[in-house]
């Protein structure tokens, strides 16, 4: 597996509970090998909707459609009311469109689970397969929001995220419309996990170190596309 360059800094705890939920077992296995040693990280062998949290993730689109796939389930779950709840925050927030690698926490009014986390993996209902980095995108957005987001609406606005949600669970990013491969979708978000707590943040110096750091991701071998040969 290609190693990732990075810059060290200080390195940061791993507070936050993580639940990978999964129905299929392929799923749950990829979840397991990946996050064997991660410490705050465990795998549910069932429905997200059997469990009890601070918060679920959403792998919605950018515009907070959720009519579909697993994000339908949400509706059921906790009422339409939760997709109108994330459309107006897209809307009030990021101008009508949540950006893949953004995301945004809305209440849910349910005690057992207080808050909804939408994390787009897609601008659209779209195929991503295995040339995607978006479950990366997306987990790295949902880390970055529980440690250093703050609730912008709600009976909690002001509030810091990461003093009231602690425990997340969420399911394969990208595995289901997007057809991300079980294995590399885990690689992918466990990486964006790693990645954080190391407090290793990447930032490349050159075009090089950016394209290998794209391919790493997606499991391939580092190769030079900055330059290109003239005659």
């Amino acid at each position: 597996r290609q190693r990732l360059y990075h810059s060290d800094v200080l390195e940061l705890s791993s507070d936050l509970n993580i639940i990978f939920a999964a129905t299929e077992d392929a799923l749950a296995d990829a979840f397991e090998t990946e996050s064997e040693a991660l410490e705050n990280v465990s795998v549910f062998r069932g429905s997200i909707f059997d469990l009890e949290c601070d918060a679920m993730i959403s792998p919605a689109n950018s515009f907070g459609f959720m009519d579909g796939g697993i994000d339908a389930w949400f509706c059921w779950r906790f009422g339409d009311k939760i997709q109108d709840s994330v459309r107006l925050a897209i809307l009030k927030f990021w101008q009508g469109e949540l950006p893949i690698g953004c995301a945004e926490i809305v209440e849910t009014g349910d005690e057992s689970v207080p808050f909804v986390i939408s994390a787009p993996t897609m601008r659209v209902p779209m195929y991503l397969g295995d040339e995607s980095i978006n479950p990366y995108l997306a987990m790295r957005a949902v880390i970055m929001l529980c440690r250093n987001g703050v609730f912008k609406d709600g009976k909690h606005q002001g509030a810091r995220v990461n003093e009231h949600v602690k425990t997340i669970a969420i399911p394969g990013l990208g595995t289901g419309v997007g057809a991300v491969p079980f294995e590399l979708a885990a690689f992918q978000m466990c990486e964006a996990i790693r990645l954080h707590r190391s407090g290793k943040h990447f930032l490349p110096k050159s075009w090089a170190e950016a394209v290998e750091n794209q391919l790493g991701l997606l499991n391939q071998e580092p190769r030079n596309l900055q330059y290109k040969t003239s005659k």
